[in-house]
C-alpha cells in the first residue's frame, strides 16, 4: 500500500513539474540568457586585458598651424599640391580679405601617418610659423570596450531571434520583439560610435590658417564738399523748426495757460507798484 501512494504522489510531482516547463519556456530561456550575460562578462574581463596587448593603439591626432606669407596665391597652390600628393582633402576652405591681411582659413583631413610628414612639409616652406598647437588622443579603451559590447549584443540579438521563432503566446512574442528592438537600436548606436573613432583614428584633422599681411595704408575720412555741408544745414534748420512748431501746436492748452498765468502776474505787478507810488507822494 506504502509503495502504491508513493508512487501515486511522484506522478503527480512530475505531471507538475511538466506543465510548468512548458508554461515557463521563455522565462526560463530569459534567465538562461542572462545568466550566460554573467559569465561571458566575467569572461570579457579577461579577453578584454587580452585584447588591450594585442591590439593596435587607436590614437585620434588633431592640430592648429598658423603660417605668415609673403605671397599668397603661390602658398596656397603649394599646399594644395602637398595634400594632393598626401592623400589628403579640404573639409572646408574659406577667405578672408580684410585692411590688414588676406587669409586661408582650411580644415585639412590627412591620413594619420602622413600628419606629422604634412607639417613637416608645411614648416620647412615658406613663411612663417606663428602658431602650432598638435594634440592626441588615445581611444584605444573605449574602441575595444565598443566592439566587445557590439560582438556579445549581436549574439544575444540572434538567440532572440531563434527564440522569436520558437514563443508560442502573443504575450512573449511582443516581449521578445521589444528586447530584439532595444538591441538593435544599441547595436546601430555602438556600430555608427565605431565608424565615427574609425574615421577619425584614420583620418587627423588640421586646422591651417595661412595669411598675408598688407602693408598699412592711411584712408582719410571722406568729409564730403562745403556745398554738400551747407545743403545739409538748411535741410537739418529746417527740420529742426518743423519739430518745435510741431511741438509747440501738440501742447497749445499748456501755452494759454501759461499765457494766462503770465498776464495776471504782470497785471498784479503794475497794480502792486501804482500802489507804493501812491502812498510815497503822501
Amino acid at each position: 500500500m506504502k509503495q502504491i501512494i508513493i508512487t501515486f504522489i511522484i506522478t503527480l510531482f512530475v505531471l507538475s513539474c511538466g506543465s510548468k516547463s512548458s508554461v515557463n519556456m521563455y522565462d526560463s530561456a530569459s534567465v538562461a540568457l542572462e545568466a550566460e550575460d554573467m559569465t561571458k562578462s566575467a569572461e570579457n574581463i579577461s579577453d578584454d586585458i587580452k585584447k588591450t596587448e594585442v591590439v593596435k593603439k587607436k590614437i585620434i591626432k588633431d592640430g592648429r598651424l598658423g603660417i605668415e606669407v609673403k605671397n599668397l596665391k603661390a602658398a596656397k597652390t603649394n599646399i594644395d599640391t602637398l595634400i594632393r600628393s598626401l592623400g589628403g582633402y579640404y573639409d572646408n576652405e574659406s577667405l578672408i580679405n580684410n585692411d590688414y591681411s588676406t587669409e586661408y582659413n582650411l580644415r585639412i583631413r590627412i591620413p594619420s601617418n602622413n600628419m606629422e610628414l604634412l607639417i613637416r612639409k608645411i614648416e620647412k616652406g615658406e613663411g612663417e610659423v606663428s602658431y602650432k598647437e598638435i594634440t592626441a588622443r588615445d581611444v584605444t579603451e573605449e574602441f575595444i570596450d565598443l566592439e566587445t559590447r557590439l560582438t556579445n549584443k549581436q549574439k544575444y540579438l540572434a538567440q532572440y531571434q531563434e527564440l522569436l521563432k520558437n514563443a508560442k503566446s502573443i504575450k512573449e512574442i511582443l516581449d521578445i520583439q521589444e528586447k530584439i528592438r532595444v538591441l538593435e537600436e544599441e547595436i546601430e548606436s555602438s556600430t555608427g560610435r565605431l565608424k565615427y573613432l574609425n574615421d577619425q583614428v584614420n583620418y587627423s584633422t588640421l586646422e591651417l590658417n595661412i595669411s598675408q599681411p598688407k602693408p598699412y595704408k592711411y584712408t582719410p575720412q571722406y568729409r564730403g564738399s562745403f556745398f554738400e555741408k551747407v545743403k545739409q544745414s538748411v535741410i537739418r534748420g529746417w527740420y529742426g523748426f518743423v519739430d518745435f512748431f510741431l511741438f509747440l501746436l501738440s501742447n497749445w492748452a499748456v501755452l494759454i495757460l501759461f499765457a494766462v498765468i503770465i498776464y495776471f502776474w504782470v497785471k498784479y505787478r503794475r497794480k502792486l507798484k501804482l500802489k507804493r507810488n501812491e502812498q510815497a507822494k503822501k
